[in-house]
């Protein structure tokens, strides 16, 4: 099967293109033929090694063999079964997450049949459906189980055109909350047109100073930290970030000082949220914001554009 592959950290040109067998489903899994999968921000720091301490995880001096092909997102079509396999049938459409196995970035992925995945409702492509998994999910996460975000909150989201965010926005929107979204002015149209009220264009103004207060602010990009965010946040605020060690720090000392509190944590289990976002797709409920849409064979290029940090949205592979 055709994959591609990564030996090195270093910039987009380390993957290449290589040939590999196809997997074969074990007693339990689930063999899908990839049709869609993405390139994320997080994919492009694991390809660059970075940050230095997640090598501990992903290999101290290059990638340790499990993670060599990268992909994360993905939506195919099940083309074998473990013989203890029953829920899921050949020939199912099916789309989720691979979480710590990676390896979408290939042909044909092999998944245990109790991973992230579910079905694609009708109507519904693979690429769309790819592009809507792992941003979803992870807004899903901290906006719904974390921060259980209601109607007549307000809800700051830090990097809303991007992929979490532009989720984020609707997510918050559909719960009943006032959203507000920083990014830049040359994207405002967009995250307003998903559900904000105000966009800070971080270009000409600093959010920090607008006055504002809100019940939840949700960085989605790692751009601000809890100091910074503090004087806009409401007395019994809470801070969302997606990353930064420092900030399980902070977790555990606002859970018992009182005042605003920082919560954060993993989205690796995505199966409550997979079953939402399934339904919010089936129902045309969910808009997901595709930007750019590559062949495999230009995924080095689909790296270079993620890395220049002006996405918008999603950027979908197609295999």
């Amino acid at each position: 099967m055709r994959a591609v592959m990564f030996n090195a950290y270093g910039p987009p040109e380390v993957l290449t293109q290589v040939s590999l067998p196809a997997p074969e489903p074990k007693r339990d899994q689930v063999l899908v033929r990839v049709h869609a999968t993405t390139v994320t921000t997080a994919e492009c720091g694991m390809r660059r090694g970075e940050p230095r301490w997640g090598r501990v995880i992903l290999g101290i001096r290059r990638p340790r063999k499990g993670i060599r092909v990268l992909g994360l997102e993905f939506a195919g079509e099940v083309a074998a079964v473990g013989p203890a396999v029953s829920r899921t049938r050949v020939g199912d459409r099916v789309f989720g997450f691979t979480g710590f196995s990676v390896g979408a970035n290939a042909e044909y992925k092999c998944l245990p049949e109790k991973a992230s995945f579910t079905t694609i409702p009708d109507g519904v492509g693979y690429t769309e459906a790819a592009a809507a998994v792992d941003g979803f999910t992870t807004a899903w996460h901290f906006l719904h189980t974390m921060a259980g975000v209601r109607a007549g909150q307000r809800v700051l989201v830090i990097g809303g055109s991007g992929s979490i965010g532009t989720y984020a926005v609707q997510i918050a929107a559909h719960a009943g909350a006032e959203v507000h979204a920083v990014c830049s002015g040359r994207n405002a149209k967009l995250v307003e047109s998903l559900g904000t009220t105000r966009v800070h264009d971080y270009t000409v103004s600093d959010f920090t100073t607008s006055g504002e207060r809100y019940d939840v602010v949700f960085d989605t990009v790692s751009r601000s930290s809890f100091a910074a965010c503090r004087p806009v946040l409401a007395p019994r605020g809470c801070y969302l970030p997606t990353t930064g060690m420092v900030n399980n720090v902070h977790a555990l000392r606002t859970a018992v000082t009182g005042g605003p509190r920082v919560r954060t944590g993993m989205s690796v289990r995505k199966h409550a949220a997979l079953a939402e976002l399934r339904d919010l797709l089936a129902q045309q409920r969910l808009r997901v914001v595709i930007d750019r849409t590559y062949p495999m064979t230009e995924i080095v290029e689909a790296h270079r554009y993620v890395d220049s940090g002006h996405k918008v949205g999603n950027v979908v592979v197609t295999v």
